[in-house]
């Protein structure tokens, strides 16, 4: 996987300062998460993550449909196509249902870092570095908070893991304070 190669192509069908800004976080959510479950393929985990909305910016009411035919039309094959767009499984047309714990864990992190990152911007600090889960679970409780993130999703996808919410906001945390620089 060319991880310079993906950050062309993302940014070929995205424009959206917010949308490339999202693929980048959750690209290096992913990789954070590759380094401790799967490091030999830290730049595959990372580009799944970068290309998992490649069509939204473009083609938003057929988001994780349109993805597998620029995918396709971009070279990446099956498995990867696959990764990356099961995301959407349930919330979208995608028919990819999330198999493989690094899709459980995109399936799970991509509306939480939404939700983490809003709450970020409320702090103070502006940073996660002093990001506590008790926070992260009472903005998560108050519904109208990040409202676009979708509690089920996050819920199912910590189901997916085997992994409590406490467990799955707690390493999400840490994986975004990696981000931090």
């Amino acid at each position: 996987m060319d991880f310079n190669k993906a950050q062309k192509i993302v940014e070929k069908y995205n424009t959206e300062p917010f949308h490339l800004q999202h693929a980048a976080m959750v690209s290096g959510v992913m990789r954070y998460f590759a380094g401790k479950y799967d490091p030999a393929r830290e730049d595959y985990w990372a580009a799944v993550g970068l290309l998992h909305d490649i069509d939204f910016g473009m083609y938003p009411e057929e988001h994780c449909v349109k993805g597998e035919e620029l995918l396709k039309a971009e070279g990446f094959d099956d498995d990867f196509i696959r990764s990356a767009l099961s995301h959407g499984w349930g919330m979208t047309g995608s028919k990819h249902k999330p198999e493989h714990q690094m899709e459980k864990i995109l399936f799970a992190c991509d509306e939480l870092t939404g939700l983490i990152w809003a709450a970020t911007l409320m702090r103070p600090s502006k940073s996660t570095k002093d990001l506590e889960v008790s926070s992260v679970k009472k903005k998560f409780k108050d519904k109208k908070f990040a409202a676009g993130c979708s509690r089920d999703v996050v819920r199912q996808g910590a189901e997916m893991l085997g992994w409590e919410l406490d467990d799955l906001f707690e390493q999400t945390i840490m994986a975004m304070r990696s981000l931090e620089i």
